[in-house]
């Protein structure tokens, strides 16, 4: 499993020449934006603007699909049975299984917005080097213990995966066959689940004494009593100002 966002962040398009800090609070104001909207008639404009952001990225679309997997397939299990249980107008029956109006547009609704801001999100960390959005964080004042878990996060979960992979070869080579959907099957994906949910707990439990043990949380923090001095250059103003606006009209036509 590799995260290998800084894979394409060093393309040249609109949004790699952003400034991070401006890009940063633009893009952020547009993720909140979307999580405010509860209307299914702004759904279409939302993901236009979505597809818009990623097409001026200019990342590639398996670059999306490839990190829209293990999300989609969570969002799956999340809202499979909405349609069934949420709502009273009834569109399908079944026996004993209705399908209804409002379950579908709940599920509708929330699968759209997730995939909206899971892109968004993509292109903001995509589009320049991780160092360079923990600085952006900084500049804008995040709680430090918000900067450390971000960077100490995209640090470790590539480990994990090589972990997570080393196990899974490991049974393979034991015969497991990953092919076969059986009782067998299930308890064996439980039982490396816990087995990978106690080692990376184990692992957090070592970085965190290691980062004690050298000083973590007694040093004199920063000074960050300066006045934060953003320099935008045009494109970036520009791109700034239509993200913002765009995320104003968002939050207004959802409160409306």
């Amino acid at each position: 499993m590799k995260l290998a966002l800084e894979r394409y962040a060093r393309l040249n398009s609109p949004i790699h020449r952003w400034k991070q800090t401006s890009k940063f609070t633009a893009l952020l104001a547009l993720i909140f934006a979307f999580a405010f909207v509860q209307k299914l008639t702004l759904l279409l404009l939302m993901v236009l603007v979505t597809i818009l952001l990623y097409t001026l990225a200019k990342l590639p679309l398996s670059f999306l699909l490839s990190r829209l997997r293990y999300p989609g397939l969570f969002l799956t299990a999340a809202v499979i049975f909405l349609p069934f249980v949420a709502g009273e107008t009834a569109i399908i029956s079944w026996g004993i299984f209705t399908i209804k109006e409002e379950g579908c547009q709940a599920a509708l609704l929330i699968v759209t917005r997730a995939c909206c801001i899971l892109t968004v999100s993509l292109v903001l960390f995509g589009t320049a080097p991780i160092l360079s959005s923990i600085k952006a964080m900084r500049s804008l004042h995040i709680p430090d213990i918000i900067i450390d878990m971000t960077l100490l996060t995209y640090r470790y979960l590539e480990e994990l995966g090589a972990m997570l992979t080393t196990m899974e070869q490991a049974m393979k080579l034991r015969g497991f066959n990953s092919r076969k959907l059986t009782p067998d099957y299930l308890r064996k994906i439980a039982h490396l689940s816990g087995t990978l949910f106690v080692r990376s707990y184990e692992r957090s439990q070592r970085i965190y004494q290691a980062m004690i043990l050298r000083g973590y949380g007694y040093a004199t923090s920063p000074n960050y009593s300066k006045k934060i001095q953003i320099k935008l250059d045009c494109s970036s103003g520009i791109l700034s100002a239509t993200t913002l606006l765009v995320a104003i009209f968002f939050i207004v036509a959802s409160l409306s």
